[in-house]
């Protein structure tokens, strides 16, 4: 598997080798001990799964707090999305920035989000299929987020945001600026 360190610590973006011939191909999308070994010593312990109908589709920017905090790895089945994270560890060199990565069943390319970030993404073709492996379970009360259109983010979306849906949950989340400091830089420990 192919590693790609990103430009924020501890984002890592995962392509499986693909081994093809006139049939199609066969790829090893996960292996436990390869992943805890190379990328983090961590435990999956959930499957989740989401289609977006529409092209502009956004969602996002999720993330749990502890004791529930997830890291994610994420990949494209369908369609293509823009992947984003933003960094929330209070007191990180890279505090409230953000990066993206385009991901699609034609790359393969995976992208590991550790707890600590917000995560969403724009669906850039329709019926985009994500799925994604958490390290906690979902708990509703731990779910938290914040806007994917806070302008002191600033993130550079693929669409007008007039032209993006979103879910009247994710309209009213609120701004960095106002999130509280659930993550630390300099006290975060790998989520298990």
């Amino acid at each position: 598997m192919r590693i790609e360190t990103a430009a924020i610590e501890g984002i890592v973006a995962i392509t499986p080798p693909r081994f093809g011939d006139h049939r199609g191909y066969f790829s090893e999308v996960f292996k436990d001990a390869w992943f805890r070994e190379n990328v983090a010593d961590v435990t999956f312990v959930q499957d989740n799964e989401s289609l977006s109908a529409q092209a502009g589709t956004v969602r996002g920017l999720h993330f749990q707090i502890p004791p529930f905090a997830q890291g994610k790895l994420v990949r494209c089945l369908a369609g293509r999305i823009m992947d984003v994270v933003v960094d929330i560890r209070v007191g990180s060199p890279s505090f409230g920035k953000w990066l993206s990565q385009e991901l699609s069943p034609e790359t393969g390319k995976q992208l590991w989000i550790p707890a600590g970030f917000a995560h969403g993404f724009v669906t850039i073709e329709p019926n985009s299929v994500i799925s994604y492996k958490v390290t906690a379970p979902y708990s509703p009360q731990h779910d938290r987020g914040i806007a994917w259109n806070d302008p002191m983010i600033g993130i550079r979306w693929p669409f007008d945001e007039r032209d993006m849906v979103s879910s009247d949950k994710d309209k009213t989340l609120p701004r960095l600026a106002d999130l509280p400091g659930h993550f630390s830089f300099s006290t975060q420990q790998p989520q298990d």
